[in-house]
């Protein structure tokens, strides 16, 4: 059993608010999180230093990528968009704590890309439908055998960071963020849960609870208002 969190960006005092709930609820289970830990809200540097203490495992989104490659790669597509996708904010959390985001960048580095569990399947945007065609038909017995595809293809449309096509069906509940709905969505076709809901837009921040491939209950914390204002 374990807890998945949605989309943060920023929005630090309300994962305060949903990991105590979560907590006081289910005190022992791991936590993970389906990445975009910054830009946006107010509080990124907040954010991954909360995400690094209280050990919580999660795959990097787009955001955090965007951020690591403006400071190792500046040349790159993704240091190139991040200027236009939320950089500000994310750099001003940092300015009274400059050097703590070189840290930050190498445990983003570190991040894996895709967890794949007893419970489900962890990653950012998810696993295209695209890869279907190129993929063994026998995919679904062996899921690392996806590793190639995930980090071989990760900075392209169709890739784990960015894609907005319809998904894979890999056999076991897949649970991802990237793309904005009001409330946690479930698509049958695929096996997908979708749990961005928004908080940097001043929805809610969610989670889900995963156990053996089936959600056995949901959190939803309404956007502090001081995270993004």
């Amino acid at each position: 059993m374990i807890a998945v969190i949605g989309d943060i960006h920023g929005c630090y005092n309300t994962l305060v608010e949903l990991y105590n709930n979560i907590r006081e609820r289910y005190p022992d289970i791991p936590v993970y999180s389906v990445g975009d830990l910054i830009d946006r809200g107010r509080f990124s540097y907040e954010v991954v230093n909360f995400v690094i203490t209280n050990k919580i495992y999660f795959t990097p989104g787009n955001h955090d990528y965007m951020m690591y490659h403006f400071f190792k790669d500046s040349q790159s597509v993704f240091a190139h968009s991040w200027v236009f996708n939320g950089s500000e904010s994310t750099l001003e959390s940092y300015e009274k704590v400059e050097a703590a985001i070189f840290n930050h960048i190498e445990f983003i580095r570190k991040a894996p890309l895709y967890f794949n569990l007893s419970d489900c399947f962890i990653c950012h945007a998810g696993i295209s439908n695209y890869y279907k065609k190129i993929l063994n038909p026998d995919f679904k017995n062996d899921l690392d055998s996806l590793y190639s595809v995930i980090y071989g293809d990760y900075s392209s449309d169709h890739g784990v960071l960015w894609t907005r096509d319809s998904l894979l069906n890999l056999g076991k509940l897949q649970v991802i963020g990237h793309t904005k709905h009001q409330e946690s969505t479930y698509v049958d076709e695929a096996n997908a849960v979708y749990i961005d809901t928004g908080a940097c837009v001043g929805n809610k921040l969610s989670a889900i609870i995963v156990h053996e491939n089936k959600i056995i209950d949901t959190f939803g914390q309404k956007t502090n208002i001081n995270d993004i204002i």
